[in-house]
């Protein structure tokens, strides 16, 4: 059952198939300040944003389960991701390279950003 709602998707901005959901996704998790290896999804058939309230939904063909090597956690991913985003700043001066994710019950756990950053292919050429 899908939390979204035919009158929300009317009002959101929708987008469909892998390869625009790809890049739609990335954008939103670089418009937020994001990690762009934070949502590590598959075959992804439908993003969804709805700005007036910063609910966002993503759906996939299949769940997944990833690991984040850099930190040995592994994350499950079910067919349909949903979440409420708004953009709140907080900055640290000098930057501290860290990420938190808080539960609503105000649990919390600290990680280095760098294990959430996509890592860039390489050409398989060396500059020398």
């Amino acid at each position: 059952m899908s939390l979204i709602s035919d009158e929300m998707k009317s009002e959101s901005e929708v987008y469909y198939g892998d390869e625009i959901c790809q890049v739609k996704s990335q954008e939103l998790l670089e418009e937020m300040c994001l990690p762009k290896g934070l949502l590590p999804l598959k075959n992804i058939i439908e993003v969804g944003h709805h700005r007036e309230t910063g609910f966002v939904w993503l759906k996939q063909k299949n769940s997944i389960t990833h690991k984040f090597e850099k930190i040995g956690k592994v994350t499950s991913y079910a067919t349909e991701v949903t979440s409420y985003v708004e953009k709140v700043i907080f900055m640290l001066n000098p930057p501290t390279g860290k990420i938190t994710f808080q539960t609503p019950a105000g649990l919390s756990r600290t990680f280095p950003v760098s294990a959430f950053e996509i890592e860039e292919k390489s050409s398989g050429v060396k500059e020398v």
